[in-house]
């Protein structure tokens, strides 16, 4: 299937490594451009390699931080400069760390926010223009299944990504007439580096015993983990035309895990 991505051009967060790196490797595949952007320029340039020798399209490094108001406006800037127009924008990244509610002060909550909600506001704020310029564009903003399904000691991604749900809704509402569409996707437990830094039992990214792995994957209905590459085909659908009737929404990737009926 030709999801018609040839030809746009895409910004990519946290593109270095995991689900970010699957979507913008995926979106090359499909023939679009793509602007790759993490804080590490070391693991973002090798990353950025490995997409173009896999898939002989162009890609380019934008090394940044999206917690900085300012980086925001660069990483927009940038692409648009490179690429001549911009399409597509994909807002993912880490995560805050993982503790008690009460016990977070308000520097913590502030980085938070800045690194979860704020860099969603600002990056597509600077999107917007160039994707009208282009007569339509797609905005998809990576969270977690916790922000659909609260879980004890997630409460600053909980509570950020809570509010990206509510801004791009109102969002999509707001540029709907510009044919921009604005979706919301929810990962459950994907396979990825992250997987074991949470879950794991230790200091760094410790590996997952066998029985901490057969407990996770017993409360998965399908029976396992997801693949990064499992969100970048949902995304990648979002980003192309056969998504354009698709905006507002808010979709859980999870093996069937999540406990509501929506």
């Amino acid at each position: 299937m030709d999801l018609g991505l040839r030809g746009k051009v895409a910004i990519v967060g946290g593109a270095s490594q995991g689900i970010g790196f699957a979507i913008a490797r995926l979106l090359a595949a499909e023939g679009a451009d793509v602007a790759m952007v993490a804080r590490r320029a070391e693991p973002l340039a090798q990353a950025v390699s490995r997409v173009v020798e896999q898939n002989g399209g162009r890609a380019l490094a934008v090394a940044a931080d999206i917690r900085s108001a300012a980086d925001c406006e660069r990483i927009v800037a940038t692409a648009h400069a490179h690429f001549r127009r911009l399409d597509i924008l994909v807002n993912n990244d880490g995560a805050p760390p993982l503790g008690l509610l009460a016990e977070f002060d308000d520097a913590a909550w502030q980085r938070a926010i800045e690194q979860n909600l704020m860099s969603v506001v600002r990056l597509s704020r600077h999107a917007l223009p160039h994707l009208r310029a282009a007569g339509g564009g797609r905005i998809v903003n990576i969270t977690a299944l916790s922000v659909l399904q609260p879980i004890a000691k997630f409460g600053l991604s909980v509570a950020t990504w809570a509010g990206v749900v509510g801004y791009a809704k109102t969002l999509s509402l707001e540029v709907a007439a510009d044919r921009i569409t604005v979706n919301t996707v929810c990962p459950g437990r994907i396979a990825t580096g992250r997987l074991e830094k949470v879950f794991g039992s230790g200091a760094g990214a410790p590996a997952l015993d066998e029985n901490a792995l057969a407990d996770m994957t017993a409360s998965i209905p399908l029976g396992r983990f997801g693949t990064p590459d499992e969100i970048a085909g949902l995304v990648a659908f979002l980003a192309s035309p056969w998504g354009a009737y698709i905006t507002g929404a808010t979709f859980h990737i999870d093996g069937g895990r999540g406990a509501s009926l929506t």
